[in-house]
């Protein structure tokens, strides 16, 4: 009886590319906008992954002045800078960021 599945054959092994060597499905080149819900129909904006030549603070105070908001700058051990913003604020904050010049392809929305 000759069993074939118990051949030990790499099904990867033809793309050239082992899973070790970079980070598959790595979201560090992307900027995410999140919305979080809180109590009721309060909700929470989150932005993370901005990229190192922008003033995180100085965002958050032309974002709690334009969108007419209250926000906060925490800082996490995995995201590194978060700036959380009151409301669902994501078409805003993705509308101000191209404004900027940060490409749209570069920006991802999540949420319902």
């Amino acid at each position: 009886m000759n069993v074939q599945n118990f051949n030990t054959v790499d099904p990867f092994a033809d793309e050239g590319q082992q899973l070790g060597d970079e980070d598959v499905g790595s979201q560090q080149n992307y900027i995410h906008i999140r919305i979080q819900q809180r109590n009721g129909r309060k909700t929470l904006t989150t932005l993370q992954g901005l990229p190192k030549e922008y003033d995180s603070r100085k965002l958050l105070k032309a974002f709690k002045k334009e969108f007419a908001c209250n926000g906060t700058l925490v800082e996490d051990e995995e995201a590194g800078k978060v700036i959380q913003l009151q409301g669902d604020q994501r078409l805003k904050i993705q509308n101000f960021l191209t404004e900027e010049g940060i490409p749209k392809n570069t920006i991802k929305l999540h949420g319902f």
